[in-house]
């Protein structure tokens, strides 16, 4: 029974860790974040992004930039997002009992991601503006077998933000603007867990020493037996967010937003899909009865469904930015990001039926993404856009499989065609290349979960597209 027990802490370390992919799939910001959030700021690698007035999408950025805009306008986004994501082994080890599997495949694959924008004008001072965006989530997949799948093989993050807000025309030259969020987050979570390295724990446990003629014989029967984990939560969460836009000179323009953490408390369920265990051919019935009842042991007390609940606080989010007006033609701008991730300290899920899960040490620090742009106007009808970005990653210790995170930069284009008065379209591209991470991570317990010991290489390729209509 004891090593039932131990058992069952190394799974809640396992499970614990799970509970990072609330956030971790591989999204294209350092963390766990999508700057995902207009066709037009992509193009500049969202340099200048509280302060920009290109179109109504600059609400994400700054909710007071929306007053520069005297019409009605609506901007539509799409983003598909290609992250891709592979791993080299180097010194990796098999879980007890179990072959060591492949290297995953690419774990990356096509997303896609949405954004909306309005604003109306109220008057010469106010606006109101609403933005339905995505500012956490995608899906990364590991191929079945590969040898970290104790550890992750999919994680999909889905979120949805709605952020009404309202900019003040305090003067001629600043605005002032705030706005509440409600964002709700689903994750589905899966990986394997290691049945025949649990069978082998119960029949220490049971007194079964291991080496022995039986033990051996319990570990030639039930070789390479893995169950299916999955966990799936949800929550709504409130926050708000404020910002200010100034026009220091008629060609500097500042801008300043902060949006606020985000609390979450997830509801989900664990559930295990167990093998059947099947024994080979002339199993004497005496093994069999004992491997039958470890097996009970192992479903009933160990890999058993169970709910759960966790805290989690997502990061607050500041920006600030600038644009320079350097003639007629020509416009640069720069960009500083501050996104808290120290507000995840640790991660801990609290299991409703009176069990008791460790929770997982992160300590992750806060993070810095710094970019410049420049934007052309070739005429009234085109607009080219060029921008680069360093994205610095909050993962000071060691990362996890389905987070392995890295400092990154951005090389991005992107262009503007204003097809009528009141219809313009923007596209931008985008290129994110990763440093490579190396890593060596057993959750605990090798036996239970193998070692991952190798190199992830991650990159991504970003095409956004964005109709703006002004009424």
């Amino acid at each position: 029974m004891s090593s039932i027990v131990n058992r069952k802490s190394q799974l809640a370390t396992a499970i614990s860790a799970l509970v990072l992919s609330l956030g971790a799939g591989q999204a294209v910001a350092t963390g766990f974040q999508l700057n995902e959030n207009s066709a037009s700021g992509l193009g500049n690698a969202f340099a200048g992004g509280a302060a920009a007035t290109d179109d109504v999408s600059t609400m994400w950025s700054n909710p007071a930039a929306i007053s520069q805009f005297p019409r009605t306008q609506a901007a539509q986004a799409i983003h598909i997002i290609t992250p891709s994501i592979k791993f080299s082994n180097n010194a990796s080890l098999p879980a007890a009992n179990q072959p060591l599997g492949g290297d995953g495949g690419d774990a990356g694959g096509y997303n896609f991601v949405p954004n909306l924008y309005l604003s109306v004008p109220i008057n010469t001072q106010w606006t109101f503006g609403i933005g339905i965006n995505a500012p956490f989530g995608l899906t990364t997949e590991y191929d079945d077998g590969w040898l970290g799948r104790y550890q992750a093989k999919k994680s999909q993050i889905q979120t949805i933000n709605v952020n009404p807000v309202l900019s003040w025309k305090a003067t001629p030259t600043l605005a002032i603007g705030a706005g509440v969020n409600y964002q709700y987050l689903k994750a589905t979570l899966t990986n394997n867990a290691n049945y025949s390295g649990a069978l082998l724990s119960a029949a220490g446990g049971a007194g079964i020493a291991p080496g022995s003629p039986t033990f051996n014989a319990i570990a030639g029967a039930t070789s390479g037996l893995d169950s299916d984990v999955q966990v799936k939560g949800e929550d709504g969460a409130w926050g708000w967010n404020i910002g200010f836009a100034w026009d220091a000179t008629p060609q500097l323009r500042a801008g300043f937003s902060y949006r606020s953490q985000m609390k979450y408390d997830v509801s989900g369920n664990i559930d295990f899909s167990n093998p059947t265990v099947v024994l080979p051919p002339g199993t004497s019935p005496q093994l069999a009865g004992t491997i039958a009842a470890l097996s009970a042991g192992v479903n009933q007390r160990a890999l058993y469904n169970r709910s759960v609940t966790s805290d989690i606080t997502l990061p607050a989010i500041a920006n600030l930015s600038m644009l320079y007006r350097l003639n007629s033609r020509w416009d640069v701008m720069a960009d500083i990001q501050y996104t808290g991730w120290s507000s995840i300290p640790e991660l801990k899920f609290v299991p409703t039926d009176g069990s008791v899960l460790p929770a997982t040490p992160l300590n992750w620090d806060d993070s810095y993404k710094f970019s410049v742009g420049a934007t052309y106007k070739a005429n009234e009808v085109w607009k080219a856009r060029v921008g680069i970005a360093f994205d610095q990653t909050p993962v000071t210790n060691a990362p996890t499989t389905r987070l392995p995170d890295s400092d990154r930069w951005w090389l991005a284009f992107g262009g503007e065609y204003k097809w009528s008065p009141t219809l313009k379209l923007d596209t931008g591209v985008a290129y994110i290349i990763g440093d490579n991470t190396n890593f060596n991570r057993n959750e605990g317990s090798t036996a239970s979960y193998g070692l991952v010991n190798g190199d992830f290489e991650a990159s991504t390729w970003i095409l956004s597209l964005q109709a703006t209509m002004t009424f």
